[in-house]
């Protein structure tokens, strides 16, 4: 009876310990925890897991609202924008044409208000983008083939896709196309020459926790995709999903935010990595070796 009580107590402790441990990752904002299972009675089992798919549901709506939120101020901007920049554009492409303007010094004043407005038109009109989505058609999708695809169209970059040939996830074949070669364009101008594409070990240790039946299934698959190109600076890490920002001179800042949209409407999402991959897998070369990574969250059916 004594040891029973002194199980009791420290389990109660142990499951305080639990409650406040996701008390903080609530109160910073981070609902990514994910507490183990093992050792854990029938009932407290059950619990934990729901309280861990509670807090990917949490993260999933924040980042939906998010995502609205920026389609909102976009609607409002890009009217606004256009609706300022048209007559500009409009009236001095029709004055560069004017004999009194062409060759006098008015000229290339002129040409630069043309030259800006145009390129403020363009650039508004492709923002336009992230609230045009359409709505995302999900099918089971084979996951190799497709990115072997796209691991063609980018023949400058060496990849190391380390997945299943049989790895099927709930997709839309195109949103999914192109947030892929949204990173993999994003590697290439961070002068990268190395994609790395391998599961994430939570991932495995879910699909083993699977096969064995001996775990409630899991409904996401987590991906690493990590390149060895410039790493992007402290600074900027918590800005590079933010619509507008960028730090390339020719950029125009929608390709990351784009690509968490699409992801998002696809019941996935797409993260900066925490930190790099570290280790290595079936004989490739160190996956530390990536200086930014990115993590993909995909349905599974």
């Amino acid at each position: 009876m004594v040891a029973f009580i002194i199980w009791m107590i420290r389990r109660q402790r142990s499951l305080k310990l639990r409650a406040h441990l996701m008390q903080e990752a609530i109160r910073n904002h981070d609902f990514t925890f994910r507490l183990p299972t093992d050792g854990l009675l029938p009932g407290e089992r059950a619990m934990q897991q729901t309280l861990n798919q509670l807090g990917d549901t949490i993260c999933q709506q924040v980042n939906q609202s998010e995502v609205e939120s920026w389609e909102r101020l976009t609607r409002v901007l890009t009217h606004e924008m256009m609706n300022a920049t048209a007559p500009i554009t409009s009236i001095s492409q029709s004055m560069l044409g004017r004999d009194d303007v062409k060759g006098t010094p008015l000229e290339p004043g002129i040409q630069a208000i043309y030259d800006t407005s145009r390129h403020l038109s363009q650039f508004v009109a492709n923002y336009r983008k992230m609230s045009q989505l359409e709505k995302p058609v999900m099918t089971d999708l084979p996951l190799r083939p497709l990115l072997d695809d796209v691991s063609k169209a980018y023949p400058a970059l060496t990849w190391e896709i380390i997945l299943p040939d049989d790895l099927v996830v709930r997709a839309d074949a195109g949103m999914l196309r192109q947030v892929l070669m949204n990173l993999a364009k994003n590697a290439v101008e961070a002068q990268a020459t190395k994609m790395v594409i391998v599961p994430q070990a939570e991932s495995l240790c879910d699909a083993r926790s699977k096969e064995r039946k001996t775990s409630l299934p899991t409904r996401h698959l987590s991906l690493y995709i990590g390149n060895d190109g410039l790493p992007i600076p402290a600074e900027n890490r918590q800005s590079i999903f933010v619509p507008f920002f960028t730090t390339k001179r020719s950029g125009s800042g929608i390709g990351l935010s784009l690509s968490r949209r699409m992801m998002i409407q696809q019941g996935g999402m797409l993260e900066l990595a925490e930190r790099q991959q570290t280790g290595t897998s079936a004989g490739v070369s160190p996956l530390s070796e990536c200086h930014t990574g990115f993590t993909l969250s995909l349905s599974i059916p």
